[in-house]
């Protein structure tokens, strides 16, 4: 009963009361009919037990809760609250670094791209109404169908799948958190700048997937673009920066209908992008295809008309042209910026952030 009255203390100041009572009581009742929440050495005398979405509520401002007991005194329980440090999120991180490394047997041989646009998609799918302060990158809830099925996120599973060794390691860290904090670590990985980053964003359920079509269609021209990410609260700038990251990675046509990588080093975080956009000449494809461009050079890279619209729309060519010119100006921009979308709609207890150390 010391755990339930501790926990009854602990769930009274939560928004999430309810659920995280219950779900203790009832982890706390099967706990001595089954060992599937164990964790740590077979070879340890105390148990974890760990659940579900009250755990989520507490990890979402920082902290995981759980119950341990001795076998031999199974009345005598007391509730714990783990609060992760940098060098937990550090840990995570080279984690995550490690199996970038290992794991190179994916479309031009890193995973990295792919865990860029997961990190992308979980925090623009969810649109950020500046109006409203409704959504943003909290809720992992691309883990549920529809949301998981949306022809936007075709092909995500496999950047999902990639990280479930790093949450089954470290499970104190929300989805939402690994999510975001895993494009942080790719990035900086595949040579991109240093990205600022905060912990908080608690994991949801089902209830709390978002409708399909909030992210940008890139069949469609500049005022889509603007329609689109004005609402996330991003001006021309910001925009055009979050483009360059089309420096990294390739379209399928099995999933977007695409087909192509935009540079020739796909997996290199780079400026490329801008510069290819201004430099060379890009015909309309002619295939058996949505309508897209390709370089009159190699025939081998593409280019979106969302892309194209970047250097027909004065106000975007501007910039296009500034970070063609300048990589170290597009690299500050774009670290910013891209920490901003990760943020979005987050209810962040701490404005201290975190910067990551790549690995040698």
């Amino acid at each position: 009963m010391a755990a339930v009255n501790t926990l009854r203390r602990v769930t009274a100041r939560s928004p999430f009361k309810s659920t995280i009572f219950n779900d203790a009581l009832v982890i706390r009742q099967s706990f001595r009919h089954s060992r599937r929440y164990a964790t740590g050495s077979p070879k340890s005398s105390n148990t974890g037990l760990y659940f579900g979405a009250g755990a989520a509520a507490l990890v979402g401002v920082g902290g995981y809760f759980y119950l341990s007991s001795k076998p031999d005194a199974t009345v005598q329980t007391k509730a714990k609250i783990f609060k992760p440090s940098k060098e937990d999120y550090q840990k995570v991180y080279n984690e995550i670094a490690k199996l970038l490394e290992e794991k190179d047997n994916y479309d031009d041989g890193s995973y990295g791209p792919v865990i860029v646009r997961l990190a992308w998609h979980c925090s623009g799918t969810i649109r950020y109404d500046k109006q409203t302060n409704t959504g943003g990158s909290n809720g992992a809830t691309m883990r549920f169908a529809p949301e998981s099925d949306h022809g936007a996120n075709a092909g995500l599973k496999a950047a999902r799948d990639f990280l479930e060794p790093v949450k089954e390691k470290f499970p104190w860290i929300t989805y939402s958190d690994l999510w975001t904090l895993a494009g942080v670590c790719a990035i900086q990985e595949m040579q991109g700048p240093t990205i600022a980053w905060r912990p908080g964003r608690s994991d949801r359920d089902v209830a709390f997937c978002t409708p399909d079509g909030r992210l940008p269609d890139g069949a469609k021209d500049q005022n889509h673009i603007r329609a689109i990410f004005s609402r996330m609260g991003f001006n021309d700038q910001e925009m055009v920066a979050l483009s360059g990251a089309h420096a990294l990675g390739r379209c399928h046509t099995d999933r977007s209908g695409f087909d192509g990588p935009w540079t020739f080093s796909p997996t290199v975080f780079s400026n490329d992008y801008f510069t290819l956009l201004l430099n060379e000449k890009w015909n309309p494809r002619k295939w058996n295809g949505p309508k897209q461009f390709q370089d009159a050079t190699s025939k081998s890279l593409m280019m979106l008309p969302t892309d194209m619209a970047l250097v027909k729309d004065k106000a975007f060519r501007k910039q296009v042209e500034e970070y063609a010119k300048d990589s170290d100006k597009f690299y500050k921009d774009f670290s910013e910026v891209f920490c901003k979308l990760l943020e979005l709609g987050v209810p962040f207890e701490t404005e201290e952030r975190m910067s990551f150390a790549p690995t040698e």
